[in-house]
């Protein structure tokens, strides 16, 4: 068995399994190869196309949906659409969904390279100049209505068709067809932000490998104190993802606050240090990876013990505990129907009406790390988002709880400390339900 499979952390093919803050690496678990990857993707494609797909062009009141795009300009959706192995728009490539009138949806594409299964090939070939006009026999042929394009000002998701292919689009469709062509950014959004059951045990399995490896990361194993700098323990971080063939979306970042250093209610981020880690410092780390199309964005807190210490400070102890705090407070206020600024708005009328000072930037979380959907917050402004924070939130859609409380703590002369959180979780359409539990106890590094 390979050393991926040997890998202890959470199974793949676990569902709702709550990993705890002080998860190890003893855990038996699995990580799937790459080749093994193949089928289960290609299985929640399928589900995704029969049984929510019509449902969303149905909403958006879409008989047909184009997705076309070119090889090294790919539309940020396509890779969403099409089954797996796929690395690229090979030349020019033809998504085409129909609506028919029993509610089921044509899954046709107008490409030189065929998919195969899910897909009907309507025209294959090497000419460009036949397969665009493939493309509008085949527009004419069905007769669609309404024509979505990925055309969007504000969703950059559904903004995928290029100025010189939506050109050569009208040029070749008779003026009866373009005057039906419509932005198709409601189903588009819709599309990238609902997730099935498959993905959310997907989900569930990524986040734990994530806090896994942060817990491998905050303990003895990557970090001597006075020895061990913050860019050493970001790039243990990258080389554990990297070893178990999971792609990290972004560079994972470590830092430090320390006793002595600043942290005043008008700077948005206290954990700026970097450099050699010492004993009393407090670590933050972000990190983000992909599993099985499924994306993570984490952020945990760790302390280093002094020699005479067996446990944080109860300073920190009861910070982290306030952070908890405004965790519940931000999702207690997620209800059906109500916009991205509206749950900012109330989760800091609650937040206020508790004491805590906090800050809240929350996004949803699934195909990309930062997914379309309701923007909950900005760190840069706690104020209404024109557009993306009026969204509404749906049910069955996952988001990063992310944000900051400041406290002060006593064993530090009463310097403030800032508790930066961010856990992955889904909203069912009642309740949220993180993903692979949350940090509710110190990372501790002896």
């Amino acid at each position: 068995m390979s050393f991926r499979k040997q890998f202890s952390l959470f199974s793949a093919v676990a569902g709702l399994f709550l990993l705890t803050s002080t998860a190890s690496a003893a855990q038996q678990g699995q990580v799937l190869e790459h080749r093994e990857r193949v089928a289960p993707q290609n299985r929640m494609l399928n589900e995704r196309l029969e049984k929510l797909l019509p449902q969303l062009m149905e909403s958006a009141q879409l008989d047909m949906w184009l997705v076309i795009n070119r090889e090294y300009a790919e539309d940020p959706v396509y890779f969403s659409l099409v089954p797996q192995p796929t690395f690229a728009a090979r030349r020019t490539t033809m998504l085409i969904f129909n609506r028919l009138d029993d509610g089921t949806v044509e899954k046709l594409s107008v490409n030189t390279y065929p998919f195969g299964d899910p897909y009907q090939s309507y025209w294959s070939g090497g000419d460009l100049n036949e397969q665009w006009q493939a493309l509008a026999k085949l527009i004419q042929e069905k007769d669609p209505q309404t024509i979505g394009i990925n055309q969007s000002e504000h969703w950059p998701e559904a903004d995928g068709l290029t100025k010189g292919l939506y050109d050569r689009l009208v040029a070749v469709l008779p003026e009866t067809y373009q005057n039906r062509l419509q932005p198709a950014e409601n189903l588009t959004v819709r599309w990238l932000e609902t997730r099935t059951d498959s993905e959310l045990s997907v989900l569930s399995t990524a986040v734990s490998l994530a806090r896994g490896v942060i817990a491998e990361a905050f303990s003895a194993k990557a970090i001597t104190p006075n020895a061990t700098t913050t860019e050493d323990v970001a790039w243990f971080i990258r080389q554990r993802f990297e070893e178990l063939g999971l792609d990290a979306w972004f560079m994972p970042y470590v830092t430090f606050q320390r006793e002595g250093n600043d942290c005043t209610s008008d700077m948005p981020f206290c954990s700026v240090g970097k450099g050699v880690i010492k004993r009393g410092d407090v670590l933050h780390t972000d990190v983000g990876i992909c599993y099985l199309k499924m994306c993570t964005d984490t952020q945990e807190m760790g302390y280093v013990l002094k020699v005479d210490e067996d446990s944080a400070p109860a300073g920190l102890k009861n910070a982290l505990a306030t952070g908890n705090q405004w965790q519940d407070l931000l999702t207690n206020e997620f209800i059906s129907g109500r916009t991205g600024n509206e749950i900012l708005a109330a989760t800091m009328h609650a937040s206020q009406q508790a004491g805590i000072d906090s800050s809240t930037y929350t996004h949803p979380i699934g195909f990309f790390g930062h997914a379309p959907g309701p923007t909950i917050g900005m760190w840069d402004n706690q104020g209404p988002t024109d557009v993306t924070g009026d969204w509404l939130l749906y049910p069955n859609t996952a988001y990063a709880i992310e944000g900051n409380i400041k406290q002060t703590v006593p064993e530090w002369g009463d310097q403030t400390v800032q508790i930066m959180l961010e856990q992955t979780a889904y909203f069912d359409g009642r309740r949220v339900i993180y993903a692979a539990s949350r940090q509710t106890e110190w990372h501790l590094i002896r």
